[in-house]
């Protein structure tokens, strides 16, 4: 039976839903053909927002939802949550439908030892979306989850609305010295040092002196202490390392969506950064803005990072505004071929921007 003031929600099929589940009763067994999501806690505030869970291929995978109207879909990035959206959830949600997952291997999602590759994000939230009944949406991904919405875009285009790039990674190789130092060989027999006596308060420490000396932006600080604190948890480690050596060496990202980028024409594309981002620099969103044909880039100047998270106001505002002014992509798979069989264009050897210089040299991803 269900613990008391346990909800239990069945997902129907329908396109554009509202995620307006209906129904009460234990779950039906695993092969029954029906899925059951259950609601664990309510969120606080008016927005009515809902931690839910479901089972996907035999895992947990938990969001969290609410509102009504169009599908927003909106993924964190590597060693975060859906937690990291939640002040854009809040505001959002007034006006649309808006589902936030916690990645496979992250926040209260199981955290097995599968694969942790962009193209099985990019699969995973295709299934559970499909769970869920949403047909299209607006994908919105910060740092990893924009490579996990770009890949999505690029494998599934007919289930893509709109595509919103924040931060996102796999532009080019920079990336912030922890990440790399995190993927390399043996990392995995020193990260769980985390979780010693007196290890957190060297993070706090070493965290609040990067703070103080301006070296990182205040969110980008609390973004990589966040993730450091969630090491010593086993499963977190195994998973967060899983993550990265599918996308970050020693020498910084290998995996690039820049060669595919002229796919992205006739996609409302939407790019979102800090200009004083210290994990992955802003050379990257003029970088990313120039190859994806139309895209529109909004600079925050004052945000790192986490531009969500500096200013939500301002990011739900301008992401309403581009979702307002923005008709849907209709995908045509004729056209589709027609680019497939034209090709690229050659990159310029390198971009610039002020005084910043961006290696856009070819990245290949490992064997």
């Amino acid at each position: 039976m269900d613990a008391p003031g346990t909800r239990v929600l069945r997902a129907r099929h329908r396109p554009r839903p509202a995620l307006g589940w209906r129904g009460t009763g234990s779950p039906r067994p695993a092969g029954s053909g029906r899925t059951v999501a259950r609601e664990r806690r309510r969120q606080g505030g008016a927005s009515g927002l809902r931690q839910m869970e479901v089972t996907v291929h035999g895992y947990r995978r938990a969001f969290v939802t609410g509102g009504r109207g169009p599908v927003v879909v909106l993924v964190h990035g590597i060693g975060d949550s859906a937690a990291t959206w939640m002040e854009v959830l809040e505001r959002l949600s007034r006006t649309h439908t808006v589902v936030a997952p916690d990645l496979l291997g992250h926040g209260r999602s199981d955290k097995p030892r599968a694969d942790y590759s962009v193209g099985a994000y990019a699969n995973g939230l295709r299934d559970l979306l499909t769970i869920l009944g949403v047909e299209r949406a607006t994908v919105v991904g910060h740092s990893l989850g924009g490579g996990v919405v770009a890949q999505f875009a690029y494998q599934f285009p007919d289930r893509c609305e709109r595509l919103v790039l924040v931060s996102t990674g796999g532009v080019g190789r920079a990336v912030h010295p922890v990440l790399r130092l995190a993927a390399v060989p043996g990392a995995e027999v020193v990260l769980p040092a985390l979780g010693l006596p007196g290890a957190g308060a060297v993070v706090g420490a070493a965290g609040a002196l990067a703070r103080a000396s301006g070296i990182l932006p205040s969110e980008d600080v609390e973004g990589i202490t966040r993730a450091l604190r969630r090491l010593p948890d086993t499963g977190a480690r195994r998973a967060l390392v899983r993550t990265l050596r599918a996308a970050v060496d020693w020498r910084g990202q290998c995996i690039t969506m820049l060669d595919r980028a002229y796919l992205a024409e006739g996609m409302p594309t939407l790019v979102v950064w800090g200009r004083r981002d210290g994990i992955i620099p802003f050379g990257h969103a003029v970088a990313v803005h120039r190859a994806m044909p139309g895209s529109r880039l909004e600079v925050f100047e004052h945000a790192g990072h986490f531009p969500h998270r500096t200013d939500p106001d301002r990011f739900v505002a301008t992401l309403r505004a581009f979702m307002a002014t923005s008709p849907s992509a209709e995908h045509d798979p004729s056209v589709w071929r027609e680019r497939l069989q034209a090709g690229r264009r050659p990159p310029a050897a390198r971009a610039t921007t002020g005084q910043l210089a961006l290696d856009l040299s070819p990245v290949r991803a490992p064997v």
